[in-house]
């Protein structure tokens, strides 16, 4: 069974100021997006499914209707704030989006397959898809509750224009995580030490500790879970209008509970995305040198 590859691309782009799903930056306009569905054919994927809002469908279709949307099968799923279990509503005048976990959520009628979700506007490199999906044809089938996330080194993470969110990764002997500790404010001081700026302190972070980039190897048994765990969130926050449900914490205190199990991988692969609308240069001087190393042709989908 081929996996699927679900791509989250919901996101309101408050920091970067605009639609980077659709931002071109490639050297034949292509978006990250393109980059994604590329590398992730290449690894033998045989489905894609786009989690994004129903208000940017058709900027969407018309940036990808003549690229690879002709070529490969895919699947829109929409995530609107209305969109909950039953017995909750939209509290009124709630405009953030609910997080990732829930854009994971509102996919599972339509991903009944193993899958690797990943965020729209990070790029992750061949590397990823290829040890994901060789983690995928490991497991057996679609019953199994243990997954995998691919971790990148906080060193090579980081926004020169702006603090980042990253999940730091405590493994065991065996290199399943331990937990995925979700920091909110991390940069670097003036002596390029790599800080994590939190109310209780300060804390210098190792430049080669592991973080989560919310790029995860999961199967339909993960959606039950999510589901339970959004419920709870859904009790105790959906009154503020600032509260988001990230899949790395929901999967930190599912480990915490015994509910799942997860491997971290390691890609050698680069990781590079834009979070604000000052990296997008630095992102486009980064596909450039990799298509002067003939790692992708200079037109993707011609």
């Amino acid at each position: 069974m081929k996996p699927t590859l679900v791509i989250l691309a919901a996101g309101m782009g408050s920091r970067y100021g605009g639609l980077k799903q659709v931002d071109p930056l490639g050297p034949g306009g292509e978006t990250i997006i393109d980059y994604s569905v590329f590398d992730a054919m290449r690894a033998g994927f045989g489905k894609v499914v786009f989690v994004i809002r129903k208000t940017i469908e058709q900027d969407f279709l018309e940036v990808f209707a003549d690229r690879f949307l002709k070529k490969v099968p895919y699947e829109i799923v929409f995530q609107e704030l209305d969109m909950l279990p039953d017995g909750f509503s939209c509290p009124e005048g709630r405009v953030k989006p609910w997080g990732t976990a829930h854009a994971l959520w509102v996919a599972r009628k339509v991903v009944k397959e193993p899958f690797v979700v990943i965020n729209a506007d990070d790029f992750y490199g061949r590397e990823a898809y290829e040890t994901l999906a060789q983690f995928l044809q490991q497991q057996s089938g679609s019953s199994t509750s243990e997954y995998a996330m691919c971790g990148y080194q906080i060193k090579n993470t980081l926004s020169e224009h702006g603090s980042v969110t990253r999940g730091i990764c405590s493994v065991d002997k065996d290199g399943f995580l331990e937990s995925v500790d979700e920091q909110f404010d991390i940069d670097k001081n003036d002596k390029g030490e790599i800080i994590s700026h939190k109310e209780t302190g300060d804390i210098k972070l190792d430049p080669d500790v592991l973080v989560s980039m919310n790029i995860w190897a999961f199967n339909p048994t993960i959606f039950p879970v999510i589901e339970e765990n959004f419920l709870e969130f859904l009790i105790i926050n959906r009154i503020d209008p600032k509260s988001e449900i990230y899949t790395p914490r929901l999967i930190d205190e599912s480990i915490k509970k015994e509910k799942v199990k997860v491997k971290l991988l390691q890609s050698n692969a680069e990781w590079f995305g834009v979070t604000y609308a000052d990296d997008k240069e630095m992102v486009k001087n980064k596909l450039n040198a990799l298509l002067e190393k003939k790692e992708y042709p200079e037109r993707l989908w011609v």
